[in-house]
């Protein structure tokens, strides 16, 4: 309900803006604290529609042209004066090139573009800037058997416990950094002389950063969200995180992957996010992705993954029935 009102506030003027910027406002004085460091404070959105990997429509190209952002943004009037699905991940810029809005349930029609923030266009074409495809590295074999070991086991296995269910579901981690836009994807930078704290809108996650010089926690010490350290390298703000939980993903050797993120504010309203991944398990070389974090004067929103949830109640109670109707069918042949 909370991204509902957030959602119709805005659909009386534009529910996609144009932001084109990309790199830094030589002209642009970054504002200090008055410890001296880059202010990065403030709600910031993530409501682009840069897709992470680069679409093969555009090739080589790294930087949309005048004429690509007038074609987004007729694609993305059609969708928004179609007013009926919520396009979640990469389903804005596919709908466009496609030619065809796709529900993101269409089984139970739950969602519709009023749960969607406004969105907003950005000059790169691919989230991902290395490698300089645009694409992820190869998957690793081992993430690619995991992957399907786990798909056979949720079909088999859908619900015997709340244990096999996905851990976003169960309201447990949505992962941390959670870079998904345009749904619960605003962050709040708070800052003092030693700390930086990142709240992310999805599940209301915290992460307490130390910007001193302080060493990891002990390797034995494992974390849903890792354990992070900051510093600055001049304007900006470099965090490393390291000591990930092997139960905060469903890919193998999670505990070996090492995330770098590099904060740097370029304009009045716009933040620049780098983040680097070295996943072992999951890839066979590291990627890094660029998205630009837009200023908001928006508030973040309480969350409440589990206020009044009763959907693992029935997700689980659903299943019991399915298996007493097929003991029952058992029975009866």
């Amino acid at each position: 309900m909370k991204t509902i009102v957030r959602a119709c506030s805005v659909l009386f003027t534009s529910l996609f803006i144009f932001a084109p910027v990309q790199g830094q406002d030589s002209d642009y004085k970054i504002p200090r604290t008055v410890d001296g460091h880059p202010d990065l404070q403030g709600v910031w959105e993530n409501n682009t529609i840069t897709p992470v990997e680069r679409p093969d429509v555009f090739g080589d190209k790294e930087f949309l042209t005048d004429e690509d952002i007038d074609f987004l943004r007729a694609g993305l009037s059609t969708i928004e004066n179609s007013g009926e699905d919520a396009l979640f991940g990469e389903g804005v810029i596919q709908a466009i090139f496609e030619g065809e809005i796709n529900s993101y349930d269409p089984t139970t029609g739950n969602y519709d573009s009023q749960w969607m923030a406004p969105r907003t266009i950005h000059r790169r074409t691919s989230q991902i800037i290395d490698p300089p495809n645009g694409k992820f590295p190869p998957r690793t074999e081992e993430a690619i058997a995991a992957a399907r070991d786990l798909a056979e086991h949720r079909r088999l296995h859908p619900a015997d416990t709340w244990e096999d269910r996905p851990l976003g579901e169960r309201c447990l981690s949505f992962g941390a950094p959670r870079l998904s836009s345009g749904y619960n994807s605003y962050w709040q930078i708070v800052q003092s002389k030693d700390t930086v704290a990142i709240i992310q809108e999805m599940a209301h996650d915290v992460r307490i950063i130390p910007i001193v010089d302080k060493a990891h926690l002990d390797a034995n010490v494992k974390l849903w969200h890792g354990d992070s350290r900051g510093w600055w390298e001049g304007n900006t703000l470099v965090v490393e995180t390291t000591n990930y939980s092997e139960k905060s993903s469903t890919s193998p050797r999670t505990i070996e992957k090492v995330n770098v993120e590099h904060l740097t504010r370029i304009g009045e309203n716009a933040l620049q996010y780098r983040f680097t991944s070295k996943d072992p398990g999951s890839y066979t070389a590291p990627y890094t992705r660029e998205i630009i974090f837009d200023k908001t004067p928006d508030k973040i929103y309480e969350y409440a993954c589990h206020e009044g949830n009763y959907g693992m109640e029935y997700i689980l109670s659903g299943h019991r029935a399915e298996e007493r109707l097929a003991a029952e069918g058992g029975a009866n042949d």
